[in-house]
């Protein structure tokens, strides 16, 4: 009897669509997608609008941080006609311009502050566990860069790009110990 039930059904599943086909089952296929070495994070977009003859005609500007969680981090302006195009440009750029952070464990090496035109970036080293405790751009820098306890505060501008570029200017300034006297004994 269940020899007879077990023929039914395999006769079943080939002709009346039950069997998997080429491929398998959907759950069973796991798409090997690689991870991509950086991650990207969309700091602001901005919208310009020209205005001519027939009307207003607009344009995207985009800002985006990208970074590798181990110490790599930087930063890019694109600017097109579409919102998707003006970020992957600022992507491309962001990745040419990578900077490295100087890292103790999962915080900073000293204090130090970033300044750009009128932002001005406080960076602190936190105990562990901590966290990042920073607003806006410096978040997004910090966290990309692979900072885990930092504190962060944003002084004068909150304009985006100066934030942004007072924060990686505060991060360039970092030092480790061994740096700082090598550069001491010269």
């Amino acid at each position: 009897m269940a020899e007879e039930r077990n023929e039914r059904s395999e006769r079943k599943g080939r002709r009346e669509g039950g069997g998997r086909g080429r491929k398998g089952r959907r759950d069973e296929q796991q798409e090997v997608r690689e991870k991509p070495e950086f991650e990207e994070r969309v700091v602001h977009i901005s919208r310009n609008s020209k205005v001519v003859k027939g009307g207003r005609r607009f344009s995207f500007g985009a800002l985006v941080v990208v970074g590798d969680h181990k110490g790599r981090v930087g930063y890019g302006l694109g600017k097109a006609s579409e919102v998707a195009d003006a970020i992957r440009k600022a992507g491309d750029t962001a990745k040419r311009n990578l900077q490295t952070v100087t890292m103790r464990g999962t915080t900073l090496p000293h204090d130090s502050m970033g300044k750009f035109s009128g932002a001005q970036v406080l960076i602190r080293p936190a105990s562990e566990g901590t966290g990042v405790i920073a607003g806006g751009p410096c978040r997004a820098v910090l966290e990309l860069a692979g900072v885990r306890d930092v504190l962060a505060k944003s002084l004068g501008s909150n304009n985006h790009l100066n934030v942004t570029k007072a924060t990686m200017k505060a991060l360039e300034k970092l030092r480790s110990k061994e740096e700082a006297l090598a550069l001491r004994k010269g």
